[in-house]
């Protein structure tokens, strides 16, 4: 199955698609990445669409990839006397650690490590930021605050903190176990939710060793301040624009999602914007146009991927988002100022040989009759470096590994093809050949670029281009043995 489309599609998993009918469907109608959120469900749940998925892909013969989203840790308030509590703007309020049930006057934070945080004027965010609270004063078992934005407050409502750097890891014990049950499962890439700093990221790494690729969720204050090291030791970013709407301003959002994401290009690490981004098709079949247009901006910034959370996991209509969100993307694609936007944003690296050879091979295929260019690569790291090129025509990443191939089902506009091990470059070409022909992307009488790395089957070691016709007698006539 080829999609007509460069933008990727993550559809997220959950009640409403965990049998094999949907999730096939899923697939078919423009799914390319499938989310596993470990908020959700027991292992044994995870483990059972995890194995329908392999059964799709090994069916389809296409990879497919499996994201598993870890929930990081979770701050909540305690629980009250009477279950919930009115409070109103201009009221004093008290958190603290002590674990009597709460009033209309205060309620237990049974968590030390934030109020070893604050300062006073910090703010405190509850439900969502539903209810805001200004600190007034605070010590290590307590805080004072102001009521700035009234409600009501209930049992175990969660509390974010956007103005301090939290002494809190980004992996909780359940996060760790989860981890390691995803790792061994087999999924190709881990979410990891909390991220405040670089260290959190190296931190996960290091458990995960080697078998799944790392994204972080850009979803706090502070990871958006320390958004390049976090980049630099990320394999990719996810733009969580849900949980940075409640502790930043909402007007700060938009410029900050285009920050991240033309961060993430640069660094030709795949990028996926999500949260809300379809959520009336929760209960609707048709979205509203400005869902569609904040789908279509995304796109016109060359996001890698857009997301889909409780829309396909717990909506009605979960086959028709994801079909929404594929039509959008066509239709995106297909307007000329998508071009002009995605090349007005291209960023010009030019460090190492790769990037010398995968921007000679965009700028020849877009200025000849190039029908797609094909790069071998043993990690994906070539494809991800054509990708940040944009080209006009598609991408053939080609790797021997399936690990590979199915990571790279997040890059943009690739279409990710497991071969055999090749020994030598005429190999190579003809494997080229034969996967651009097979999945139609051009026939006997078109041409293709190749790029490769010699000696075959070295990491990083991307040093040729070649132009190469499809038909396989004028490679032979070419490259005899």
């Amino acid at each position: 199955m080829r999609r007509l489309r460069n933008v990727k599609i993550v559809a997220t998993l959950g009640p409403a698609s965990s049998d094999e009918t949907t999730i096939r469907a899923l697939f078919e109608a423009g799914a390319d990445v499938f989310r596993l959120n470990m908020s959700h469900g027991t292992h044994d749940d995870i483990r059972g669409r995890h194995t329908i998925i392999r059964k799709i892909e090994a069916d389809t013969g296409r990879p497919i990839a499996i994201l598993a989203d870890l929930q990081g840790p979770k701050l909540r308030v305690g629980v009250f006397a009477n279950g919930s509590e009115e409070l109103v703007e201009g009221a004093k309020f008290r958190m603290d650690l002590t674990d009597a049930p709460g009033d209309v006057t205060r309620v237990q934070l049974p968590h030390p490590e934030i109020f070893a945080a604050l300062e006073p004027g910090a703010s405190l965010l509850v439900n969502d930021g539903k209810i805001r609270l200004k600190v007034d004063e605070c010590g290590p078992d307590f805080a004072n605050c102001t009521v700035t934005v009234g409600g009501t407050i209930s049992n175990r409502k969660g509390v974010n903190v956007p103005d301090v750097v939290l002494p809190v890891a980004a992996l909780s014990a359940k996060d760790r176990k989860d981890l390691e049950f995803a790792c061994e499962l087999g999924v190709d890439w881990l979410a990891l939710s909390f991220v405040q700093r670089p260290e959190d990221v190296i931190e996960a790494r290091e458990l995960a060793r080697g078998r799944a690729a790392i994204l972080s969720k850009i979803e706090k204050p502070a990871a958006v301040k320390a958004y390049a090291d976090i980049l630099a030791v990320s394999d990719g970013i996810m733009v969580a624009r849900g949980d940075l709407g409640v502790e930043l301003p909402v007007q700060a959002v938009p410029p900050i999602q285009k920050r991240l994401v033309r961060g993430a290009r640069a660094a030709a690490k795949p990028v996926i914007v999500a949260t809300q981004m379809l959520e009336s098709m929760i209960e609707s079949p048709v979205p509203t146009r400005a869902e569609v247009s904040d789908v279509a901006t995304a796109i016109y910034e060359g996001a890698d991927a857009v997301m889909l959370s409780a829309e396909s996991a717990a909506g009605q209509y979960p086959v028709e988002a994801v079909t929404t969100m594929n039509n959008v993307a066509l239709s995106v694609e297909s307007d000329p100022t998508y071009r002009d936007v995605i090349e007005a944003s291209r960023s010009a690296v030019r460090n190492t040989m790769a990037d010398g050879i995968v921007s000679a091979a965009r700028e020849i295929a877009e200025t000849t009759e190039i029908k797609a260019i094909c790069c071998f690569s043993q990690t994906g790291n070539t494809v991800a470096l054509v990708a940040r090129e944009r080209p006009r025509v598609p991408i053939l990443g080609l790797t021997p590994l399936v690990s590979t191939a199915r990571r790279m089902c997040l890059t943009w506009g690739t279409t990710c093809v497991v071969t055999g091990e090749q020994e030598r470059f005429k190999g190579a070409v003809i494997a080229a050949v034969r996967a651009a022909l097979n999945y139609g992307f051009a026939t006997e009488k078109d041409h293709i670029v190749l790029t490769a790395g010699v000696p075959f089957n070295v990491q990083g070691t991307t040093n040729i281009l070649r132009i190469a016709p499809c038909d396989e007698r004028l490679i032979y006539k070419a490259d005899p043995e």
